[in-house]
């Protein structure tokens, strides 16, 4: 049988795990939906939670793959860049032909040779499948008792179908939740005029400014150090250090006229957004309790007030969807709105030759742990590296199975630094003396990946020394009284002893030993 391999979706995941499993000799076929690629980011109304006017939330350093840079130097990009950035990177590694448009999946399921892809009524058989199909199509809206009879002439609608903010211009608008779409859709619409915006939420979150101090925020809040901490010091020093970066950079959303958060950052959550705080202290947003009833056009609020509303507009998170999955392997994986049990989302050992992208639920950019998942599953079954043992998978499965109901957000440095292990490509700090401090404290630009393991590339330690300089946070590889001291917690916490079992909610299992080592 050849190596043909059916990857389901033709965003970004999709798209970097055909890279890397064709580099590795296989075959991808990529199918996708839509009439073009580029998943969320084609902002295709219905299919795309991307709306015109949206920029990222990740910084360009972040947003890319670690073998194709972007044209622009717009540091946040807007959404049409990145997908230009996609079509871009589908057409360098040769992917462009190999994309089914219009074909969306109706089934996979097991076969005593592999398995089949169902799409448009018709069965193709594959050696094995990549369910890429994204995280973030299927809104959760919570359950408001009324709801149902919300009257306002803008409707009641998720931020996932929200496309131009003039239309609300003059219109009082209620935005529910504290998610990054809640926020910024919130601050557009407060600046393109609607006559009243409030913000609802069930607790308040810390905010933090998309920039610094001229540096993207990401390059702080995300960091090697930051997962390798959060690994060995305890959970408590964690939530003060970030809790640090976060009021340092923007204060606490109490003093902006918004409601004190919880004193431990990790129970409030932290969100980015530029504008939000300063326009909730001009009193262009306010910023209410969660809701407690709707009746007609009128909400009631926790506190009792009652405020009436010409439109509902919910940023309140997905749910997990993947109808097209045969009930056979939803009952393995224990599929929910919330849940999959999967060895850091990735496999199941009694799913062999299935293998699962971008599942998680993330703060912070995902393109870089995308490449890295995607190398992951490439050099697992192209034999570039050992296969993980299934006890070690089981082991990580009851790990995570342990921590169902608790919140599954997991930050982009834990995420990468995850995936790296299990690729085989953490850079070590021992090899790298001239660029320890920017793999310790600097961006975790995707160029870090490529310094060694499987697919080094020779100007590797250039573009990440490059890449760590560019905002002028990190110039040098003296680190600052702070960065050692913090530095050294890390290190004192490890000191004579064995390494502690992984912190990392979904990510328990050791990596192969060929890439175990003492802080890498």
């Amino acid at each position: 049988m050849t190596k043909n391999v059916a990857a389901i979706g033709a965003g970004p995941s999709g798209l970097v795990a055909a890279r890397w499993l064709l580099r590795q000799g296989f075959e991808p076929i990529i199918f996708e939906r839509a009439p073009t690629l580029g998943g969320q980011w084609a902002g295709l109304h219905g299919r795309s939670g991307v709306w015109p006017s949206m920029h990222t939330n990740s910084s360009r350093t972040v947003t890319a793959f670690s073998d194709l840079e972007h044209t622009t130097d717009h540091v946040y990009l807007s959404n049409r860049e990145v997908l230009d950035y996609l079509h871009r990177y589908a057409d360098t590694f040769g992917l462009t032909s190999r994309i089914r448009l219009g074909a969306p999946v109706e089934l996979i399921r097991r076969d005593p040779a592999g398995w089949v892809v169902r799409h448009t009524g018709t069965d193709r058989h594959f050696e094995r499948v990549v369910v890429a199909s994204g995280r973030f199509h299927a809104p959760a809206i919570p359950t408001v008792p009324g709801l149902e009879t919300f009257s306002g002439p803008a409707g009641a609608i998720s931020t996932y179908r929200y496309r131009d903010g003039s239309t609300y211009r003059g219109k009082r608008v209620l935005v529910a939740g504290c998610a990054i779409s809640a926020l910024e859709i919130a601050s557009e619409l407060a600046e393109l005029g609607a006559a009243r915006v409030v913000v609802t939420q069930r607790r308040q979150r810390y905010i933090a400014p998309k920039f610094v101090a001229g540096v993207p925020s990401d390059h702080r809040l995300y960091t090697r150090h930051g997962a390798l901490a959060t690994e060995h010091l305890a959970a408590a020093e964690i939530d003060q250090m970030l809790k640090e970066i976060v009021v340092s950079a923007a204060g606490s959303p109490d003093q902006y006229g918004a409601p004190a958060p919880d004193p431990s950052l990790s129970t409030a959550g932290v969100t980015l957004s530029q504008h939000y705080l300063p326009l909730v202290a001009e009193g262009r947003i306010s910023v209410h309790p969660w809701m407690k009833s709707v009746a007609g056009c009128t909400v009631t609020f926790a506190d009792g007030h009652a405020e009436q509303f010409d439109g509902i507009i919910f940023g309140t998170g997905f749910r997990l969807s993947l109808p097209f999955l045969s009930d056979d392997i939803r009952a393995v994986l224990d599929l929910d709105a919330m849940h999959l049990d999967a060895d850091r989302y990735t496999f199941h050992p009694d799913l062999p030759g299935l293998a699962f992208m971008g599942l998680w639920d993330q703060s912070g950019g995902y393109f870089v742990p995308l490449e890295l998942q995607a190398r992951w599953i490439a050099y697992t079954w192209g034999g570039a590296i050992p296969a993980i043992a299934e006890g070690d998978q089981r082991s990580a499965i009851d790990a995570y199975r342990a921590n169902r109901g608790t919140s599954q957000k997991t930050r982009m440095d834990l995420a990468a630094l995850t995936f790296a292990r299990a690729a085989g490509v953490e850079p070590s700090l021992d090899n790298w003396p001239r660029l320890r401090r920017a793999l310790l404290f600097g961006p975790l630009a995707p160029s870090c990946f490529r310094l060694e393991g499987p697919d080094a590339l020779p100007d590797a330690a250039e573009r990440f020394e490059r890449d760590a300089a560019r905002f002028g946070a990190i110039t040098s590889n003296d680190m600052t009284a702070r960065e050692q001291g913090q530095w050294s917690r890390v290190q004192a916490a490890d000191s004579g002893l064995s390494r502690p079992a992984s912190r990392l909610r979904w990510a328990r299992a050791a990596p192969p030993p060929t890439t175990r080592r003492r802080f890498q």
